[in-house]
């Protein structure tokens, strides 16, 4: 993508309804984007499939959930689980016998990891056992979620594998220095991509977050001739980050949480979305805003652009609800601080010269630097520190609403989506919030009026 490409239009769902199918296409795990669009379609009263990853014995076989995990599993979807599992990656897949891709980075040291070299070849041969075991296991899925979907029913796919981090211990000690790391603490996360041991993570992520939505689109094919040939439907929908627009001095202007590692194989997400475009196959990448998610807290400051959505509240003609939003936030700060003291950090942050390079678009994702390191990591730590409870923070608050939105903007773009890639950045997620919720608040206050002049 040369620039992005804003959702700039509200629309609402005017294709899906009760009886068509939802599949959540990965499994559901705490909080996540995932949760605001499963809203929606609870809401319009579709059925709900989806499927698991599936959990890895003693033994690091694959297997199944057991009926207690299932159970759990599917209450937490609200709807019925396809129970084959299609865990994505190759870093725990080996030919038999042989070592896997983490065995392999089990044996680096914070001293050798930077000049290892990596047998290549064998790692593909990893790699394509995994492919084959994940196709494999995707096409025995198909077969199921086939008998699933009656005649005359629309299909809505929602692709939310993401991640795809070995569990080697070295590289969790590396991300550590690179994500949280300051001062004398700081490492260059160029210097984990430049290393073997970074390009086989980048590797892994492509496969988990961006291959698994083309072996989706391929091998979904047969239901999306089945449903379309009989009048039907078909869309597919991915998450992707590659930075957002939010309030930079009174405008909306693009920026990133730096670095992203994961933004390479969200670049792929895009390009495969692009392709299925062309093939006349609505499918849309939709770039979302910063949250804090099970996932995303190990980046340390990723929350920070957060924060300036409640100024895009205020600015896309909110009121009484986006007031009690300051208030709501103002109240998990501690004693002798103001939402006015935390957003002049922002601010101050936003504003320096050290910030600056990195709101190039055509450069993302660039490396870190040590000085945007320690402003971000220093800023981040500062504003959780001016909070009541670490664990109760502003940016948790901000995260549901902007899962809140985005679920209902994707939801009624999905209808009639317009392009393969868009992003979602704080107008319209500010519109979308206000508008929902901005005629609520009217309406409970109209009736509060009305319950005192009865009385």
């Amino acid at each position: 993508m040369k620039k992005p490409i804003a959702l700039k239009n509200i629309s609402e769902n005017t294709v899906f309804r009760k009886g068509d199918v939802f599949v959540l296409f990965g499994e559901l795990f705490g909080r996540g984007y995932a949760t605001g669009l499963l809203d929606q379609a609870r809401k319009a009263g579709m059925q709900i499939v989806g499927i698991t990853v599936g959990r890895r014995d003693e033994n690091n076989a694959l297997r199944p959930l057991t009926s207690d995990e299932l159970s759990e599993a599917e209450a937490r979807l609200g709807g019925t689980i396809i129970n084959i599992p299609l865990m994505a990656g190759f870093d725990l897949d080996a030919p038999a016998g042989g070592p896997t891709p983490t065995d392999l980075l089990a044996g680096l040291t914070l001293e050798s990891w930077e000049r290892e070299k990596l047998d290549w070849d064998y790692i593909e041969k990893c790699q394509a056992v995994a492919t084959e075991r994940f196709t494999g296991a995707l096409s025995q899925v198909m077969a199921v979620l086939d008998g699933m979907i009656p005649a005359g029913r629309n299909v809505f796919f929602a692709h939310t594998m993401a991640g795809g981090i070995p569990k080697a211990k070295v590289f969790l000690v590396v991300a550590n220095k690179i994500y949280k790391g300051t001062g004398a603490r700081h490492m260059s996360s160029q210097a984990l991509i430049d290393s073997d041991m970074g390009k086989l993570i980048l590797r892994n992520f492509d496969e988990v977050s961006a291959n698994t939505f083309q072996h989706l689109l391929d091998f979904s094919a047969a239901i999306r001739e089945r449903v379309e040939t009989s009048g039907g439907q078909v869309r597919y929908t991915a998450y992707g980050y590659h930075g957002t627009g939010i309030l930079i001095g009174g405008e909306y202007r693009w920026q990133t949480y730096t670095n992203y590692t994961q933004g390479y194989a969200k670049m792929r997400l895009e390009g495969i979305a692009e392709d299925a475009w062309a093939k006349g196959v609505k499918a849309t990448v939709y770039n979302c805003p910063e949250i804090r998610t099970n996932s995303s807290d190990v980046f340390t400051g990723i929350e920070l652009p957060l924060i300036p959505l409640l100024l895009a509240l205020k600015k896309e003609n909110g009121g009484k609800w986006a007031d009690e939003q300051w208030q709501a936030c103002e109240a998990l700060l501690a004693d002798g601080f103001t939402l006015d003291d935390v957003i002049a950090k922002i601010s101050s942050l936003q504003a320096s010269d050290v910030m600056v390079p990195f709101y190039d678009f055509s450069a993302w994702p660039m490396p870190n630097s040590q000085t945007q390191a320690d402003l971000t990591i220093g800023t981040s730590n500062e504003i959780t520190a001016m909070h009541r409870d670490s664990k109760v923070m502003i940016s948790d608050l901000l995260s549901a609403l902007v899962v809140e939105a985005t679920g209902q903007l994707i939801f009624g773009a999905s209808s009639e989506p317009h392009a393969p890639v868009q992003w979602l950045n704080h107008d319209v997620v500010a519109r979308r919030l206000n508008a929902s919720h901005e005629g609520v608040s009217a309406k409970a206050g109209a009736a509060s009026s009305q319950m005192e002049t009865a009385a």
